[in-house]
């Protein structure tokens, strides 16, 4: 069988493979992800839009797709990379498979390379551009198909709501706000368990519509892309200070901190995988956790924001997590409502919703 792919980096490394899902060419971020299971997970969570997912475990697609599986209506990785893909699966609740899932979706993806060589190359020279392509195409071709494709910077519009839905839950105790930006359906499903009514909004919704719902909390959910472009969000965050309880996971992490007046960065290569420790800083607890950003938030920084660092990353000492306990507002860069797992951190949805009950008793005393 002849290679009828080419995935083409923008440092001029190049590798032919074998195509699946949709036949079309892809400009993107390469990214990997190091997760043994989850793939379906990982390609209907909108924090990968725009990106190529390179998945470092070497047998994808063996339990196909299910219909209860998937964390948004979005298939949202611009390309998919894999080891060997498995089209004929082996699970009583498949429904299909993942290349057919791909190929409905127009997302391209290539089989037959080396991952592991792949996955250093992003490791040691950080994320990059790439092109998935036609096998005919040059090298030379491929590299300015990359350099003439512009960079994306309204990822989370595109990811985010168009409007106002609702997903209520029995005997609730507390109604809260979600801004949207890219959010993975297993965070909505733990506020329901946790008991609380959600109304998610979309990521441009002011803060006086907000507060016009007259939340007990406000949650920021994860998405895609730089924080940085998405300064509406910024501005509503501030606006919601010490008005309400907040939330935040992964990119409303990054969010929530550039409103109290933090920075952000760019790691090299980011965080992606269900199996990075993480220390609680008051517990000394070590969280095994899913993550899934290329973002971080700068320590020093933080220094006279009102936020104190939570959490730290044990493996490069990033920020995982911070707080403002005075205001109630926290927020960590991992995903502690992570599907397929770990579970480890499934406690901060309780702490929300103890920190709403406090909110709401200090309220009925003034």
């Amino acid at each position: 069988m002849e290679f009828d792919r080419k995935l083409v980096l923008e440092d001029g490394s190049s590798y032919l493979g074998y195509g699946f899902g949709a036949n079309v060419t892809k400009v993107c971020e390469i990214v990997f992800n190091t997760s043994m299971a989850g793939y379906q997970e990982i390609v209907s969570d909108p924090s990968y839009t725009d990106q190529a997912i390179v998945m470092s475990y070497p047998l994808i697609g063996n339990y196909g797709i299910t219909d209860d599986d998937f964390e948004s209506r979005l298939i949202s990785p611009s390309a998919f990379i894999v080891r060997d893909i498995n089209d004929n699966p082996s699970n009583f609740r498949w429904a299909k498979t993942l290349p057919e899932l791909l190929e409905e979706s127009g997302v391209p993806g290539i089989s037959g390379i080396d991952t592991r060589k792949l996955v250093r190359t992003i490791r040691d020279r950080g994320s990059m551009r790439c092109v998935i392509t036609d096998a005919t195409v040059s090298d030379e071709d491929a590299l300015a198909l990359i350099s003439n494709t512009p960079v994306p910077k309204d990822a989370v519009k595109r990811c985010s709501c168009t409007k106002r839905w609702y997903a209520r839950t029995h005997n609730p105790l507390y109604n809260v706000v979600a801004i949207d930006c890219g959010m993975k359906t297993n965070i909505v499903r733990m506020l329901n368990k946790n008991r609380c009514n959600v109304t998610i909004v979309p990521y441009n919704t002011s803060y006086e519509e907000i507060l016009a719902l007259k939340p007990d909390g406000v949650f920021i959910s994860n998405g895609p892309g730089d924080p940085t472009d998405v300064p509406e969000v910024i501005e509503t965050l501030k606006n919601l200070r010490g008005k309400t309880v907040m939330f935040g996971i992964c990119l409303g992490h990054q969010l929530l901190s550039l409103s109290y007046g933090a920075k952000t960065y760019k790691l090299k290569f980011g965080h992606r995988g269900g199996n990075h420790p993480v220390r609680d800083i008051k517990t000394g607890k070590i969280e095994i956790t899913s993550q899934n950003h290329s973002y971080a938030v700068d320590e020093k920084s933080l220094e006279n924001t009102g936020l104190t660092v939570s959490h730290i990353n044990i493996l490069d000492n990033t920020v995982e997590g911070v707080e403002n306990e005075k205001e109630k507002v926290f927020s960590v860069q991992y995903h502690p409502e992570s599907a397929p797992g770990p579970q480890d951190s499934r406690y901060l949805f309780a702490r929300f919703t103890e920190y709403m009950k406090e909110a709401k008793e200090n309220a009925k005393k003034d």
